[in-house]
């Protein structure tokens, strides 16, 4: 299982949510001040879901670093959310 399944897999099991998109664009930032330049550490994710709409931004993003926070310790540098209704 690759990163991004992981982090879909582990989001899917918590969360009721319609579509659940995570890309890898951490080739964007190779070279970057910080970037670890591993290949597994800048993430974009793309929900969409009434339970995390139906939350402040804040505490959304809050629920989705909580849910991912093994891998955000781990090798998660950056992790970019989108969340739509």
């Amino acid at each position: 299982m690759d990163d991004c399944d992981k982090l879909k897999s582990k989001l899917e099991e918590a969360l009721d949510a319609e579509t659940i998109e995570v890309i890898n664009f951490s080739h964007e930032h190779a070279g970057h001040a910080g970037s670890p330049n591993s290949g597994r550490s800048h993430f974009r994710v793309e929900i969409k879901s009434e339970e995390l709409n139906a939350l402040s931004r804040v505490a959304a993003h809050q629920r989705i670093y909580a849910i991912l926070a093994d891998e955000v310790a781990d090798f998660v540098h950056a992790l970019e959310i989108k969340i739509s209704a």
